[in-house]
């Protein structure tokens, strides 16, 4: 799951919903920093509200990924996408293109649920500018495994930039996965690639309940 599909529930907690990003954020300011869920949940009975909201946020971050990825309708469109993609990156004998049919589900995912809904991902951007990048940087460290001091500038980077509105649109979602590309060390994806964007929205909203059935049971 990504961002907005991780924290779409909680828009009336933002500790909890910042939680949710956390493991996700930390993998980009410091791979050695983890949000581990056993380090984590410790703190989900902790005195202080905000602290015990925040590591139930990055506790379920961890459950939605775990049945998530288990289900038929991810496990189907990845393989799907991985393939055509490989095909249309030819010749790529790397792990590029399962990498990227990976990631593709789960940004289209964001994308169809903020497309159902587009006033909840103001209401999201809304809840983490609510809270203080140096508090949340603080309280992260308390459960983690190696402390960072990136988080309090990351946070404020992460919200003004609103990547998760190019989303919808097939040239800008190009350019924030050549980002991560770039991120990851991988080659950058070709303009040709974003032809296959459409075809793949179609599927992941004709399968998006199925995807999403895991949450009747967090």
């Amino acid at each position: 799951m990504n961002y907005f599909a991780h924290g779409r529930r909680f828009l009336s907690d933002p500790y909890f919903l910042i939680g949710t990003a956390v493991p996700d954020w930390l993998s980009v300011v410091n791979r050695r920093a983890r949000a581990r869920q056993r380090l984590a949940a410790p703190f989900m009975d902790h005195a202080d509200p905000k602290i015990a909201a925040l590591a139930s946020g990055i506790v379920q971050h961890h459950r939605d990924d775990h049945w998530f990825h288990q289900t038929q309708a991810f496990a189907q469109l990845n393989l799907r996408f991985t393939v055509a993609l490989r095909e249309i990156l030819t010749p790529d004998p790397g792990f590029r293109p399962s990498f990227l049919g990976h990631i593709l589900v789960e940004l289209l995912l964001d994308a169809v649920l903020i497309e159902q809904r587009p006033q909840q991902l103001d209401a999201y951007y809304a809840a983490i500018d609510s809270v203080s990048p140096e508090e949340i940087s603080a309280t992260v460290n308390l459960m983690i495994t190696s402390q960072t001091g990136m988080l309090s500038m990351f946070i404020p980077r992460f919200s003004s930039a609103r990547f998760l509105y190019d989303y919808g649109q097939d040239d800008k979602l190009l350019f924030r996965l050549n980002n991560v590309m770039r991120r990851v060390r991988l080659a950058p994806l070709p303009p040709r690639v974003a032809a296959f964007f459409p075809e793949a929205r179609k599927l992941v909203r004709q399968r998006q309940d199925e995807l999403l059935a895991g949450e009747i049971a967090t």
